[in-house]
């Protein structure tokens, strides 16, 4: 089997004999690779490789192969910018970003900026993770498109199980101390008030992004608190991490989360959770196994028992970039955003459409709860997570403050 190298040299010379270089698209991944981030960045690192290979192996976009530049931000917005520069003059065409919406603010700014005042050397940002509901609404613009449902779609779906659930009276908001942790509490707080306006808020917390090493002190303020139930955005360590603090603390509540399923997660709660983790995504293995066999290829190609198919959004969106880049006959970032607007493709579980309007990817919905009755388990474990409800794309839509600005 040839290796990646000596294919990529064989296009090459192929090009060169017919008197001309192929460029290759060049696609830039800027997200943690190091520190307390890195499992979620590492993770969709690796399946962003993955459908950059699977497309190559197809015959590239429009005949071109795509090339992943990778680089470590240290979820740092300065950090993001430096690289986002270097990414660029190193012929990025494409930004891939997605953990921490204080650097995506950062390069949705940078791009646009960029993109005005470097006519014909435009890129596209591919947010797949930071959901800020800010980023498709006061700061949307035409080259940014997430792929990921924003908070506020989210907390719909969390508030909408927890409104049917009359033994929750109490809850404790803990949230990472950025925007969009602010953006959680300030979710959680308004549709609670508008569904459930019985329920008690008894802690409001916001902490510093993967600094936190030890939550035993906040497991102490929600044990104190008398909560039933936790509301938390966190993410990477800071979700593990809390799941560990609170089973050495005996802390017996219900978690709502955004990212309750994340790599480390599952082990770190284990049986505890069992009944009581919740958590709200585009996926679960327990639905994608049986559907999916790009999930079955990416378990063999990836085989540590952490190498889960998480990033199902990611198919998603290399999924609209392919009908895209074929609707546009180019990879030119331009027509790329152009055929993109609006695009409507059927998944698996149901259709998704890429609103024209705000550049939101409209995808279903599931909340789902931690059990030891699923035919897959997670991470080498025999828990994962069982369906409580889907919810169709269709309806996962809100209004929009965005006010598009289009090129020409």
């Amino acid at each position: 089997m040839r290796t990646a190298s000596q294919l990529a040299n064989l296009v090459l010379a192929a090009a060169l004999s017919c008197g001309h270089a192929r460029a290759d698209l060049k696609i830039a991944y800027i997200d943690p690779l190091s520190g307390g981030a890195a499992s979620a960045g590492v993770s969709a690192q690796k399946h962003i490789v993955f459908y950059a290979d699977k497309i190559n192996a197809a015959g590239g976009l429009n005949g071109e192969k795509i090339e992943v530049l990778s680089f470590d931000n240290k979820v740092n917005p300065q950090e993001s910018l430096i690289v986002l520069k270097k990414a660029i003059d190193e012929g990025a065409r494409i930004v891939f970003q997605g953990n921490g919406s204080a650097v995506a603010h950062a390069i949705t700014d940078a791009v646009l900026k960029h993109n005005e005042r470097n006519p014909g050397k435009e890129v596209l940002y591919f947010n797949y993770a930071a959901i800020d509901p800010a980023l498709t609404n006061e700061k949307c613009h035409f080259w940014h498109f997430r792929f990921d449902a924003d908070v506020d779609m989210k907390m719909g779906a969390l508030t909408d199980a927890i409104a049917k659930d009359a033994k929750i009276k109490k809850i404790y908001l803990i949230n990472q101390d950025y925007s969009f942790g602010k953006a959680v509490s300030a979710a959680a707080k308004s549709m609670l008030a508008a569904k459930r306006p019985d329920i008690q808020i008894v802690g409001d917390e916001l902490h510093p992004l993967q600094k936190v090493q030890d939550f035993s002190p906040y497991v102490a303020k929600i044990k104190a608190s008398g909560a039933d139930t936790v509301i938390t955005g966190n993410w990477s360590n800071d979700m593990l991490l809390l799941f560990k603090a609170g089973k050495d603390a005996g802390l017996k509540v219900n978690y709502y989360t955004y990212y309750g399923g994340g790599l480390g997660s599952v082990p770190a709660i284990g049986k505890d959770g069992v009944g009581a983790l919740k958590q709200v995504t585009e996926m679960h293995n327990n639905v994608l196994r049986e559907l999916d066999p790009d999930e079955i290829a990416f378990r063999k190609r990836y085989t540590d028992k952490a190498d889960e198919f998480y990033y199902w959004r990611l198919k998603n969106t290399f999924a609209l970039l392919v009908a895209a880049a074929a609707k546009a006959k180019s990879n030119d970032p331009v027509k790329l955003a152009r055929a993109l607007e609006g695009m409507k493709l059927d998944t698996v579980v149901g259709p998704m459409e890429m609103r024209a309007d705000n550049h939101q990817l409209l995808q279903p919905l599931f909340v789902s709860t931690l059990s030891d009755k699923v035919k897959n388990g997670l991470e080498g474990t025999p828990l994962g997570f069982a369906t409580d409800r889907k919810i169709d794309a269709k309806d996962t839509a809100l209004p929009t403050s965005c006010k598009m600005q289009r090129p020409g």
